[in-house]
């Protein structure tokens, strides 16, 4: 018989392994969690808020259908589109905001094509899938002149609610008469028959 020897060491790294694993890991959890703790604890409480939009039209000195970034930040509402200058607007000028979805087709020529290769009209079917809805905000504001002005941006899903909620914190207006439900295209439709 033949046994092989095994060196105390590791015998006994071994085991405190499967004795102190457990405890060993428990305490790196807890320090790079005091750790991620500190880092947020440094940075400022009223960070702005920010996200991606098109600005469809009516910002004075936007460029229509621009891709940009809308940020509140103090007392201004922001817009810049990469690289070009940054257009606001105070906050509290704002004198209605205004939300509504719409939907839009994706996919472009392509999915088109698709569409109508299908055999036996299953390109409606298609059609149902291929669309990304998106909100829009709408803002009532007054310039310095207090001349009233319009301006119109897309959001994705979801955001144009938490954006709302943020500006009227800030201060912005919303007109008595406009109630928070969105309207969609079919019950705007079915009012007008």
């Amino acid at each position: 018989m033949h046994r092989i020897a095994v060196a105390p060491s590791r015998k006994t790294l071994s085991s405190f392994w499967k004795a102190h694993g457990a405890l060993t890991l428990l305490i790196l959890l807890i320090a790079c969690t005091a750790a991620a703790s500190a880092e947020d604890s440094s940075q400022p409480k009223t960070s702005p808020f920010s996200i991606r939009v098109t600005h469809l039209l009516g910002f004075a000195g936007a460029p229509t259908n621009a891709n940009g970034t809308l940020t509140i930040e103090a007392d201004a509402l922001q817009f810049q589109k990469s690289g070009k200058s940054v257009v606001q607007v105070r906050i509290g000028s704002i004198q209605n905001i205004s939300l509504g979805d719409q939907s839009k087709q994706v996919g472009g020529l392509p999915m088109t094509l698709g569409k109508a290769a299908v055999p036996f009209g299953g390109g409606r079917a298609v059609s149902l899938f291929a669309h990304k809805k998106y909100d829009t905000l709408t803002l009532e504001y007054l310039d310095a002149d207090s001349g009233v002005h319009g301006a119109i941006f897309q959001l994705n899903q979801g955001q144009g609610e938490t954006l709302k909620s943020e500006l009227v914190a800030k201060g912005a207006h919303v007109r008595d008469g406009n109630d928070n439900t969105k309207e969609s295209a079919a019950e705007v439709s079915s009012e007008n028959k």
